[in-house]
């Protein structure tokens, strides 16, 4: 099983994708509302990847994913921006900062899963 740590803070949304990776059967999701948790959460925990919403109150994904990048456990862990701002020069910004890719909200839940296996397949 792929161990996901999703980090949005939109409940709705954290939920939709839930059901779209129970859908697959392949992946195994972990959910955090903010980066804030997240960073408690991965002290112990190594995912497969990380699926990061941009815009965040608090710390916002960037910087989630500065922090866990300081973790030495977590400098290899692909990841993947989620957002709904879909400027070019910003995906960029979030593909310079490391991101395997940026998915665009609202996201189809049916092909979610699959758009991440083919992330996967591609770092190994």
């Amino acid at each position: 099983m792929i161990q996901i740590l999703h980090v949005e803070d939109d409940p709705d949304i954290r939920e939709i994708a839930k059901i779209s990776f129970e859908l697959s059967g392949d992946f195994v999701l972990t959910q955090c509302a903010s980066g804030e948790e997240a960073l408690i959460v991965v002290q112990d925990f190594v995912p497969d990847l990380l699926l990061l919403d941009v815009m965040m109150p608090g710390m916002d994904g960037r910087q989630t994913l500065k922090k866990m990048r300081e973790m030495p456990h977590l400098k290899e862990v692909p990841v993947i921006f989620l957002t709904a701002r879909v400027q070019p020069s910003e995906e960029k910004e979030l593909l310079d900062l490391g991101a395997e890719k940026v998915i665009i909200k609202p996201f189809d839940p049916l092909t979610l899963s699959s758009e991440v296996q083919s992330v996967l397949n591609q770092t190994v």
